[in-house]
């Protein structure tokens, strides 16, 4: 018997080394098979010259070209070799064409998008740019197609789908600035909500507390000191006089939200600042970005150095977009937050039998447009779009909802002309302020929130854009009639941005809040951020007389939640039910409002915001309504919605929050866990995560913060689990460029097997930085892009 279990022991140990060897050669089989050239000579057909490709160990990618045409191929090339299957990601989502590859799950996403019309705005954005501006997009994609000629080694991705890449067009590079204006402009969305609780028979001036408007006094991101004197405030927006929607209407918004949400999104905040060199320790300005924006695998960004003669910028790359969006050059330096301006417009159209709708007396027939959907394993789909003078009829995705009306959508990324690329390619070159605004003058959609600084010490912020200009009574909160009564006339014009050149108080704060103050024009939307995270970052930068660039980053990392600091008077004066929540009170209230990873009251305190937020629950139709305004008036001055139905009492506010302790600290258990156990930054691969490959592919890191700590952390009401925050981080020193740093997460490379494919997620995690050098910089790796025949 010893003998027999000894040579079965044997066999084991023999079948566990076969199998650990053949797990290993195909693991360094794939590598080989998947993993693209990063060393030696690479010959590409269509190369002028020679271009240097150096690698940091970090993976950080410096290009130095003898031309911008060649520095621009080899960004497509490099992006190609490190990012393919994300730009073969990104540009199927633009075109609507994901069905083609991945099969009917993807189906309703790609009507959805064709519907709306992002490739045909893409080609039409190509067709607008002149004749520069496609030269730059004409070279980033012939490296693209000339690195793919080489046959190089695809990614796992493409050999799970059964597919290869086609060769790359214009427009599927500029497609994904539409579809990042779509994740950076939600305003039809928020029209829809306001619909849909119309429909459901809120009145208007519910809807008014239950979504808020913008406190009076809440912070700004320009001052009054630093504008025009007002000779008149602007008066105050009147409501829109949206059609009186009927009750069947409520389901055809809820349709339409439930697709949307369907859709992946990246938006979520953003912070920037900028500080003059007479408040920093270097005497010269310091300027911080981190735009907060979808987490996944890979990472949205892609950090590189692009050289050639008149053009030397180094910062965050968009995979798949040539140029840097984020970053400085040798004399200036930029970063960008979400401006959440209102470009987009609901009408709703009076139909006449489906052939054409009213409009300025007439009946306007419709415009067809026909979309064959490619679906994998299953016949095509025919897919009939109806465009009005407005745009797409974005309603006729969900089908023929019993009382519905037609909803089309008006928005400016749909605009024929639009030079965006042209745009940030300009900031890149800028030498000065002059140069840095002429070049936004082109700047289209999504308006976004630029600070500026300069070697010469000067500090800036303007908000470039297509605004559109509405007639007085039409707030563009809610769908308007569509007969043309509420037609834009026009955009507001350059020489009336908002914008400012060296303000009074030394520094600039950007935080997805308010631009002006009450009272000057041009306003751009009603719909702002919670000013907590800006008046947090304005605290921490006026609590020191002189900020260094270890003080920007220890800003970037705050986690000190002032939704605390609202919501610790509530919990003060409520009366506890239990003992144990009565424990928690005590602690809460001795605690400092970090919402840090290992803090457990944090946990508590999340858990309770949580079911605090479920108190219009029954009201509108949706289980959490996080909208601290709304709720802290509903505690402080009484709701109707704290009152329980199912009991013999009338409940208090102070109630309903009591309540809420108990209910939080029961769906956590006897022993909460630490708020970096519960809540956690997840990165989810987009199609590897739906399959068993997602234990290689998949994320998730311990994450402190919420929704209103200046170092994010949003999460899911039901999970605690967190999709978004900070994408990317950098500080950059205009006194010493070269102590500039920067990080995103994840790593450089989207493959499986690289070693650089998750290589940042620990120091991103930690708070920490990789140096942002544009010289003296270590380099692993050296490949040598050169001419072929």
């Amino acid at each position: 018997m010893r003998r027999l279990l000894r040579f079965l022991g044997r066999l084991l140990l023999f079948v566990v080394v076969l199998v650990v060897l053949a797990g290993g050669v195909g693991w360094l089989w794939l590598r080989g098979a998947t993993l693209p050239q990063h060393s030696g000579r690479l010959a590409l057909q269509g190369l002028m010259a020679p271009v240097e490709v150096l690698r940091e160990p970090s993976g950080v990618v410096h290009l130095k070209a003898q031309s911008e045409e060649d520095l621009f191929f080899a960004l497509g090339v490099v992006h190609a070799q490190d990012r393919l299957w994300q730009m073969e990601f990104q540009r199927r989502v633009g075109a609507g064409r994901l069905s083609e590859v991945v099969g009917p799950a993807t189906l309703n996403q790609d009507k959805f998008l064709r519907t709306w019309g992002f490739y045909r705005a893409a080609e039409q954005a190509y067709d607008s740019l002149s004749p520069e501006g496609k030269a730059i997009v004409d070279a980033y994609v012939a490296g693209i197609n000339a690195y793919l000629k080489t046959n190089p080694p695809l990614p796992l991705e493409y050999r799970l789908l059964g597919f290869r890449p086609e060769p790359w067009k214009p427009a599927d590079v500029l497609v994904w600035a539409k579809m990042m204006a779509y994740d950076l402009s939600a305003n039809w969305e928020e029209e829809l909500k306001r619909y849909r609780l119309l429909a459901r028979g809120v009145k208007p001036e519910r809807l008014a507390q239950l979504l808020p408007p913008y406190p009076a006094n809440g912070v700004t991101i320009l001052q009054a000191a630093d504008l025009p004197p007002l000779s008149e405030p602007a008066s105050a927006p009147t409501p829109s006089p949206a059609p009186k929607p009927e009750a069947s209407v409520q389901l055809q918004a809820e349709a339409l939200l439930q697709l949307a949400a369907a859709i992946p999104r990246f938006m979520e905040a953003s912070n920037n600042w900028v500080i003059a060199g007479s408040r920093t320790t270097t005497g010269k300005p310091l300027l911080a970005d981190d735009p907060h924006l979808g987490l996944g695998v890979p990472s949205l960004w892609y950090l590189a150095h692009l050289e050639a003669p008149g053009y030397n910028a180094i910062g965050a790359t968009l995979p798949g977009v040539p140029g840097v969006v984020i970053g400085h050059n040798d004399r200036i330096a930029w970063g960008v937050t979400n401006v959440g301006a209102d470009v987009q417009d609901l009408y709703v159209l009076e139909d006449s039998a489906s052939t054409g709708y009213r409009y300025k007396g007439r009946l306007e027939p419709y415009r067809i447009r026909n979309e064959v959907i490619r679906v994998k394993g299953q016949p095509d789909v025919n897919l009939r779009v109806r465009e009005s003078v407005y745009g797409p009829v974005i309603s006729d995705v969900v089908g023929d909802v019993p009382g519905g009306k037609p909803l089309a959508l008006r928005w400016t990324a749909l605009d024929a002309q639009d030079r965006l690329l042209e745009a940030f390619v300009g900031i890149n070159r800028a030498k000065n302020w002059a140069e840095f605004t002429e070049a936004l003058s082109r700047y289209s959609t999504p308006s976004q929130n630029f600070v500026y600084a300069d070697v010469d010490g000067n500090i800036g912020y303007i908000a470039p854009g297509k605004f559109p200009i509405r007639r007085a009574g039409h707030s563009g909160l809610t769908p308007v009639p569509g007969d043309g009564s509420f037609d834009w006339q026009g955009y507001v014009p350059f020489e009336r941005w908002a914008k400012v050149l060296n303000p009074k108080e030394g520094f600039i704060v950007t935080a997805n809040n308010r631009v002006l103050p009450p009272g000057y024009p041009n306003q751009m939307s009603l719909e702002w951020a919670e000013p907590l995270r800006a008046e947090r970052i304005r605290q921490l930068i006026l609590a020191k007389q002189k900020l260094s660039p270890e003080d920007m980053q220890a800003i970037q990392q705050d986690q000190y939640s002032l939704l605390y600091r609202d919501f610790r008077p509530l919990l003060q004066a409520l009366s506890a039910l239990s003992e144990r929540a009565n424990t928690w009170k005590a602690r809460l209230l001795a605690w400092d409002g970090n919402m840090r990873p290992d803090s457990v009251e944090a946990t508590v305190f999340q858990a309770w915001y949580t079911e605090l937020s479920r108190l219009p629950a029954k009201e509108v139709g949706q289980e959490f309504w996080d909208e601290p305004r709304y709720l802290l008036q509903a505690m402080q001055s009484g709701d109707p919605n704290c009152d329980q139905k199912d009991t013999e009492v009338v409940e208090s506010c102070l109630d309903f929050a009591a309540l809420a302790l108990d209910t939080a600290l029961d769906r956590l258990g006897d022993d909460p866990p630490a708020w970096g156990r519960l809540h956690q930054a997840v990165f989810d691969h987009p199609i590897l995560t739906n399959s068993p490959l997602r234990r290689f592919s998949d994320r998730r890191v311990a994450f402190g913060g919420d929704r209103y700590t200046v170092n994010v952390g949003p999460y899911n009401a039901k999970t605690f689990e967190q999709s978004h925050g900070p994408s990317y981080r950098q500080v950059v020193d205009l006194g010493d460029l070269n102590n500039s740093r920067f990080i995103h997460p994840m790593g450089q490379s989207g493959n499986l097997l690289s070693a650089h494919f998750d290589d940042l997620l620990s120091m991103w995690q930690k708070g920490a930085y990789l140096p942002m050098r544009t010289e003296g910089y270590p380099v692993r790796e050296r490949l040598s892009l050169e001419p072929g025949r």
